[in-house]
């Protein structure tokens, strides 16, 4: 007999390691299904790709000027005097203006974006941006009140003859006769025009223009336009666009950034043009006030006429007239930082700009003024893209109010220096007033009114050099963005082909195989002999498939007959001898419940040693529920082991053996009737001596007994037996089960246990092709496989 393993405790089904060769096996035998799979994704993936609208990605470079780096910027002097300041060109925030929504709709409105029109297809409509050879138009105003709309445009012999327009589940048509059209409807008046750009030749029957809102197709563009800066070091921005139109997204970007460097510019000029509206309203004033000076002028001089003054009052005279004009410019100095102060005290002008560069010669106070006009700017730029509410706002209003504050102390310092300067200019005046105290009234009158006309033209001048200057700087405005690379089209971003159909193929075989993958996971019964050589180490003598002719008589073996029943015990036979060692004779038939066939097995394989010529004797020990009565079709009424358990003294074994009709060998011990004590009657000695002396008058003794997961009788039978043979059943026996026959085995509770596997179905993929029960003979599928060679050793694989 061969050495048997020692460790026949397997692992649980659920916890051992993957049987990769056995699922490989299970795929091959499914090779159409999972074909077909494969092929049915890859054509889905077909079919797919042609409804997918491709995409492509559209990228320009943007370089944003940064004025506030330029040397002697006021911001770093108002930082260091502990002020707040704010940048009006903060590279993140010009990142944000660049996708704000606000200058993506008028980008969209600009370009009529929110009008699409597409050509009908098999598949998927095609877009013909620029392409159609009749312009629809509405209002971006009347197109956010819509939402969305559909337009229908059909041609007749590449002429439009008629539009319907549907909104709301609501249609209307109108003839078309000659373009251009006005059609108004409910939902608003719409507008159609011929492109002048596209040829009249090969006209579609039908083109769809579908309107939609301008702010949804805003948020569609901001949601597929990134920008970002290229790196921390630079102020480049890099925009890139994903569309499905080449041209579209170079024309978007186009626009986008000349939008945003007209908002720019706008909001640089916004203080020059302040500026000038302050200008020329001084020169207005001014220029009344010089003529009617020079008119009094005039008259005076033809009223009392001019003499000659000594040389002395001349002299006199120019001293005085040297700090009078001194006092004039004064003047002046102190009226335009009344008019700041006056600008700023005003109620409405409170988030409005102070003119700059109207002649203060006070160099602080143009910085702070200045610094506070930009941060005003900033303040509105702010407010387009976010409300009052926002911290930013809310912080650069606490900033402004601060500056504000710096912007009139700076004014009061200035005004009081100007009236410190004022009065010792008065004194000086007076002083040289006294030495031409004795020139003539009319000097003096005259002197009065030159000085006066003096400063009026003095100031009149300034003004006019100060509103040409403004109007350079109005001309001079740079942009605030400058186009590095013009857009250029990338390659398509979406649908990726070759990842659809690596997808499909994927999925084409993931599907079957996790499907097969977790039936498997999902069979707790066994149902190859695969199954059982996974969970348990024992030999399997044989596997029994099953019969129709079973249905019938549960004796499927027949004397002199060469069919597949008969075979397959013969099999069983050669392997139970070859287990069995000289001298031993008692083979054990067991489960673990009722219904796997044990009985049916231990009868068949009986009569299998019979027509061997042996003399053999079956023993029915599952007296709780006799089983060989029903194979042998034997009366349960009938006397058997039980009595000559109860009472051995007075019973004769061998008259309790029956003579089988299967053959003359085969004799049967039945059960008898059902005692009230199984378990005590197994565990006597008499059972001991009834082994005895069958063994002592038949070659094999084959003990029918009860299922051992069951009752604990077959456990105390196994003392008198060589070989245990367990049956388990296909489809029916669950793999947990195995856990008591190898704890049986472990613990020495069974001899020389060994396994038959019963009822397996032939007509099921994996048995009738994994199994290997190949062509022999006249037997068909139902040959015998070399993988598990019956008639070897204990039939496991070699």
């Amino acid at each position: 007999m061969t050495t048997e393993p020692n460790n026949y405790l397997m692992e649980d089904e659920e916890t051992s390691g993957f049987d990769y060769k056995t699922f490989l096996v299970k795929l091959l035998m499914y090779w159409p299904w999972i074909t077909g799979c494969v092929l049915a994704a890859l054509v889905g993936a077909f079919f797919y790709l042609k409804t997918q609208t491709p995409l492509y990605t559209v990228s320009s470079s943007v370089l944003i000027k940064n004025e506030n780096s330029k040397p002697g910027n006021s911001g770093a002097s108002l930082a260091d005097l502990g002020f707040v300041t704010s940048s009006t060109q903060n590279f993140d925030n010009e990142l944000e203006i660049l996708r704000s929504r606000t200058l993506l709709k008028k980008v969209v409105t600009s370009l009529d974006l929110y009008i699409d029109y597409t050509l009908p297809g098999s598949f998927r409509p095609t877009e013909l941006y620029k392409q159609s050879p009749v312009k629809v138009w509405i209002t971006p105003e009347e197109a956010d009140r819509l939402g969305s709309a559909k337009v229908d445009l059909h041609f007749k012999q590449n002429q439009l003859y008629e539009v319907t327009i549907t909104h709301n589940a609501q249609e209307w048509k109108k003839v078309i006769e000659k373009l251009p059209a006005v059609f108004s409807t409910p939902a608003g008046v719409f507008t159609f025009s011929a492109d002048s750009l596209q040829p009249a030749s090969h006209v579609p029957e039908l083109i769809q223009a579908k309107i939609t809102s301008p702010n949804w197709v805003a948020a569609s563009f901001r949601g597929r336009l990134n920008v970002a800066a290229t790196n921390k070091t630079t102020t480049i921005a890099q925009l890139s666009l994903t569309d499905s139109q080449v041209a579209r997204g170079s024309d978007f970007l186009n626009k986008l950034v000349e939008l945003y460097n007209e908002e720019g510019n706008n909001d640089k000029n916004e203080v020059a043009a302040k500026t000038a509206e302050f200008i020329d309203e001084r020169i207005n004033i001014i220029n009344r006030e010089l003529g009617t000076t020079e008119s009094e002028l005039a008259s005076f001089k033809q009223r009392a006429g001019v003499v000659d003054i000594a040389s002395d009052a001349t002299q006199a005279a120019g001293e005085q007239a040297s700090y009078e004009r001194a006092y004039a410019e004064n003047e002046v100095q102190l009226s335009l930082t009344n008019h700041l102060k006056n600008h700023i005290l005003n109620s409405e002008n409170q988030y409005e700009v102070i003119p700059a560069n109207i002649g203060l010669t006070n160099g602080d106070l143009n910085t702070v003024v200045e610094r506070y006009n930009e941060m005003l700017i900033e303040r509105k730029r702010l407010l387009r893209t976010s409300h009052e509410d926002n911290p930013a706002v809310q912080s650069l209003n606490a900033s402004i109010e601060v500056m504000r504050n710096s912007v009139m102390a700076a004014i009061q310092t200035a005004e009081k220096g100007l009236q410190i300067n004022r009065q010792a200019l008065k004194t000086q005046t007076r002083k040289f007033a006294g030495k031409v105290s004795d020139a003539p009234v009319q000097e003096k009158e005259y002197l009065s009114m030159s000085r006066q006309q003096e400063i009026q033209a003095n100031l009149y001048l300034m003004l006019l050099q100060k509103r040409e200057e403004n109007n350079i700087t109005l001309a001079s405005t740079a942009n605030n963005a400058r186009v590095i690379d013009e857009p250029l089209a990338g390659g398509q971003v979406s649908p990726q082909s070759s990842q659809i159909y690596m997808m499909a193929l994927v999925l084409g075989l993931g599907f079957p195989v996790g499907i097969l993958f977790l039936w498997g996971l999902f069979q707790f019964k066994i149902k190859t002999r695969a199954d059982v050589e996974r969970i348990t180490k024992l030999p399997i003598i044989g596997d029994i498939p099953l019969s129709e002719e079973a249905k019938n008589n549960a004796i499927v073996v027949q004397e002199n007959r060469n069919e597949l029943m008969e075979e397959i015990f013969r099999s069983v036979r050669t392997n139970v001898q070859y287990m069995l060692s000289e001298g031993q004779k008692v083979i054990l038939f067991t489960s673990t419940t009722s219904g796997e066939g044990k009985s049916f097995s231990a009868g068949n394989l009986a009569c299998s040693f019979a027509f061997m010529g042996k003399k053999i004797v079956i023993v029915g020990l599952d007296i709780r529920k006799p089983g060989l009565n029903k194979v042998f079709q034997l009366s349960h009424k009938g006397v058997g082991i039980s009595q000559y358990l109860a009472d051995p003294g007075h019973t004769d074994l061998l008259s309790l053996c029956q003579k089988s009709t299967v053959s003359d060998n085969l004799y049967i011990l039945p059960g008898g009737s059902i005692p009230p004590n199984p378990t005590e009657l197994v565990a006597r000695k008499s059972l001991d001596h009834a082994l005895e002396i069958l063994k002592e008058h038949f070659d094999y003794v084959i003990l029918d007994t009860a299922p051992i997961g069951m009752v604990t009788d077959t456990q105390l039978i196994a003392r008198v037996a060589d070989l245990s043979v367990y049956v388990c059943r296909s489809g029916y026996t669950a793999k947990s089960e195995f856990k008591l026959i190898n704890a049986l085995k472990e613990e020495g509770k069974l001899p020389h246990p060994c396994i038959l596997l019963n009822g397996i179905d032939m007509n099921q993929r994996e048995n009738g092709s994994y199994y290997g029960y190949g062509k022999y003979g006249k037997y068909g599928k139902y040959g015998y496989g070399k993988k598990y060679g019956y008639g070897y050793g204990y039939g496991y694989e070699k």
